[in-house]
């Protein structure tokens, strides 16, 4: 979590398709360096109408049509005291909505405040919508761990284990197999709606780059192409990969179900032991369907051991029928 957002920030965020906020600034230029503490929009059409209890100025102040209309009338009136009011209070900003526009009153009210005023051609709730959720990832909480992300039948992994355990090779496999790296070395993570994981490479720059000892540094994007990679990816599953310990005792049925607790989220979590001969890759895939398949209901470990429970319940029935003597 951030507390340094400012709303120079918010103006200068690169934002593409359905997350794109078609900011531009009005004026108020002076206070684009004000701070956004809060992930939330105000409406305020209850201070423009003269009630200050309780207004939210820490948020930002978004103004529809509705609002609009109101500071005309207020301006036809020479009403002008809430609107000199409101700017007593330390606002983030004021966003006008379907590219309204502010009369010059208002306008001269925010810059003697040195509150910015912004503009949009979207609609109000549109918006709304966007700006939450692009504030919910700015105010999300973080981590970061060093590992690999990959993207796997779908499922985003997130490989783990002590270095020079081969994290990078396997993923490097799993690429060769047609899955796509998300992130290697350092994985940035950011928990958004308070139980989904987000992972993204900490550095955009060097994000799709792999270290192979022995072969340094490769480019993944130019060797494999585009479809070897992705920006971001939902972390469904850790998988621990370590050096084989003969003294422990590794999960070989499966029926215990692991987490591991990242960010307040329990993700599952495999511990796969890594010693010559085993196709880690190959076990990765398995992994990754299996996971699949669990979320879609089936789990094969349980029903291995219900078949089994019924084996040994059907064979001990079995064995005291033909056991017991008919006693005329």
């Amino acid at each position: 979590m951030t507390d340094e957002f400012t709303v120079l920030d918010l103006l200068d965020m690169n934002l593409k398709a359905h997350n794109d906020l078609n900011l531009h600034c009005l004026g108020g230029r002076k206070g684009l360096g004000r701070k956004i503490r809060i992930a939330d929009l105000n409406r305020p059409g209850l201070a423009l109408s003269g009630f200050y209890d309780s207004f939210a100025h820490e948020r930002i102040q978004l103004f529809g049509r509705g609002e609009v209309a109101y500071l005309k009338k207020l301006a036809e009136a020479r009403q002008l005291e809430t609107i000199t009011r409101m700017f007593s209070y330390l606002i983030p900003c004021c966003i006008f909505s379907h590219n309204l526009m502010p009369d010059m009153n208002f306008l001269d009210a925010a810059e003697h405040a040195q509150c910015p005023i912004l503009q949009t051609d979207l609609s109000t709730s549109e918006f709304h919508t966007r700006l939450i959720r692009v504030l919910s990832d700015v105010f999300s909480p973080r981590q970061s761990v060093h590992g690999v992300l990959v993207e796997v039948y779908g499922l985003g992994i997130l490989i783990l284990g002590d270095s020079g355990v081969g994290k990078s090779e396997a993923a490097l496999e799993l690429i060769k197999h047609g899955h796509r790296l998300v992130a290697d070395d350092v994985v940035d993570m950011h928990c958004v709606n308070g139980n989904i994981l987000i992972g993204a490479g900490a550095n955009k720059i060097v994000g799709h780059h792999m270290e192979i000892r022995g072969l340094g540094i490769i480019n993944i994007t130019h060797l494999f192409g585009v479809g070897a990679i992705r920006e971001r990816k939902e972390v469904q599953l850790v998988i621990k990969l370590e050096e084989w310990d003969s003294r422990k005792n590794y999960d070989r049925l499966g029926t215990d179900d692991k987490y591991m607790e990242l960010l307040g989220v329990s993700v599952p979590k495999l511990e796969i032991p890594v010693k010559p001969g085993r196709n880690i890759p190959v076990i990765v895939e398995t992994a990754a369907m299996n996971e699949r398949l669990k979320r879609m209901g089936y789990n094969a470990a349980r029903e291995f051991n219900q078949n089994i429970l019924r084996w040994i319940e059907s064979d001990s029935a079995r064995s005291v029928f033909f056991g017991t003597e008919d006693v005329i």
